[in-house]
């Protein structure tokens, strides 16, 4: 697999290197190890999460404050989604700007994130299966909540009609709302970066989709 840091800081696309035969294809989807030395966040999984969506539903925006150093490891298993990561941590130097990626089964990236990161995607297909690996299990009223089309986002939503939300996330605050409620995360510089000793050598960047 190849691991790369994406334009946000601290958040990761992991790309896997497939075998194929007459069978059909072979890949590592995530190694601790390696998770590990890039990125500098110790993972271990304590839950996992599945969600099922139909074509055009939107799910998010979502991070975590507690925890602090929980982090999401997200993989689509099943169809296809625009996924979309917001750096919600205050003080990040790229606080509220966005980064896009399409995900599919077919292709079998994913992404991985710190809990301050807030996380939404929109489903392409119906029947569309989104796999989350955490590293800390759910607390209840941990999880906060932003607009997913707040217009100060201005997130690329590739919509063909109005977006199947559930009620929690349409009435979710706007990104200043959140700020103003004092609750979005603070920003922790990642501790280790690629190249610092003991990190695995990394691969040109992979190109944002």
């Amino acid at each position: 697999m190849r691991v790369d840091e994406t334009s946000i800081p601290g958040t990761w696309q992991i790309s896997p290197d497939p075998l194929g035969d007459t069978r059909g294809r072979f890949f590592e989807a995530a190694k601790e190890s390696v998770l590990t030395a890039v990125t500098g966040m110790p993972f271990t999984v304590r839950q996992v999460n599945n969600s099922v969506s139909h074509r055009g539903v939107l799910r998010g925006l979502h991070c975590n404050d507690v925890p602090a150093d929980a982090g999401k490891l997200v993989t689509c298993v099943r169809g296809s989604v625009l996924d979309v990561m917001v750096d919600l941590r205050v003080g990040s130097p790229t606080f509220g700007s966005h980064r896009t990626t399409r995900l599919s089964a077919d292709e079998g990236t994913a992404l991985y994130m710190p809990g301050g990161i807030g996380h939404a995607f929109l489903a392409l297909e119906d029947g569309t299966c989104v796999n989350y690996l955490l590293s800390a299990e759910y607390v209840p009223g941990a999880m906060i909540d932003v607009d997913a089309l707040d217009p100060e986002l201005d997130l690329p939503w590739e919509l063909d009609g109005p977006a199947v939300r559930s009620a929690k996330d349409a009435a979710a605050p706007s990104l200043a709302e959140a700020l103003a409620s004092g609750r979005l995360p603070r920003f922790t510089p990642p501790r280790t970066r690629p190249g610092a000793p003991g990190a695995p050598e990394r691969k040109a960047p992979a190109r944002a989709r």
